[in-house]
């Protein structure tokens, strides 16, 4: 095992360990770091040239952090379907990796509130030849095949929406996706506008374009569907309550958007005040 192998078993905690709110940010203070979860998606966490951890969620929880008293950041690299399963397990503090909240996802973490409300887009060949503005345009066509990524909440957007499992192909990174819109195994592939427009971008040749943002209907109600927060364990209500306490200030002052904006986020992904975890959690 090596020493940061043995570091994160040695401070592992288990479930419900801690009563009356968690002692998280205590811990923290105390270490002077925090062990962030990530998996390397643009443009919310990932590496740079350098290999600095970089992007709209990690510089946020640069931010937060610093706030918190928390000065040194150490990224913890992971494939985004064992990014739960990790923090279970205690190989870092908190997943920064843009995650969406979802009922599913809150039986198992503590999110804290949104960082961004982000909407749907679809990628598609140039001119949109099938016409795809919705989910529901999707489920209508039966000839139209979907690209999704794994773990990602597209895929139960889909399912709920009408669209076959047989018709859904995951892919597990979105760099591997645009290469099976390009490879012809897919017909468009669906994630947040922002996630797609940075990733068109970094393949501007790409006879590919990134359809109008929407935001998802199932049965005939909306549904908030990306709205992306960090997640700690379940007993930590403590750390979350002063994690939102900062959130709020960055989100009220502007300051939220200055940080994400250099990563393609507008002011259309500002989460509304009212949108809280609690919220997403029981939609």
């Amino acid at each position: 095992m090596t020493a940061a192998g043995t570091a994160a078993a040695c401070s592992r905690v288990d479930l419900n360990d801690e009563p009356d709110g968690g002692t998280l940010l205590h811990r923290l203070r105390k270490r002077g770091s925090v062990r962030i979860g990530f998996a390397n998606e643009a443009p919310y966490s990932f590496l740079d040239k350098d290999a600095e951890l970089t992007g709209e969620a990690a510089e946020l929880a640069k931010a937060i952090f610093d706030r918190l008293g928390v000065r040194r950041i150490e990224p913890v690299p992971s494939d985004f379907g064992a990014l739960i399963p990790g923090l279970r397990a205690g190989l870092f503090d908190i997943v920064g990796a843009g995650m969406s909240i979802t009922p599913a996802r809150c039986a198992q973490v503590l999110f804290t509130d949104p960082e961004f409300d982000a909407a749907e887009a679809f990628l598609v060949p140039k001119g949109n030849p099938r016409g795809l503005a919705t989910m529901a345009d999707v489920a209508a066509n039966s000839n139209v095949r979907l690209g999704v990524l794994l773990g990602a909440v597209e895929a139960d957007v889909a399912e709920r929406s009408g669209v076959p499992g047989a018709r859904i192909t995951r892919f597990a990174d979105q760099p591997s996706a645009f290469d099976g819109m390009i490879g012809g195994r897919v017909d468009a592939v669906a994630l947040t506008s922002i996630s797609l427009n940075w990733g068109l971008q970094q393949r501007k040749h790409a006879d590919l374009e990134v359809t109008a943002p929407y935001r998802p209907v199932v049965d005939g109600r909306p549904i908030t569907a990306a709205a992306g927060a960090f997640a700690v364990t379940p007993d930590q209500t403590d750390f979350v309550a002063a994690f939102d306490r900062e959130l709020h200030k960055l989100r009220d002052s502007g300051e939220l958007l200055r940080i994400q904006r250099p990563f393609g986020f507008t002011e259309a992904d500002v989460p509304a005040p009212e949108l809280t975890a609690q919220r997403v959690c029981a939609a």
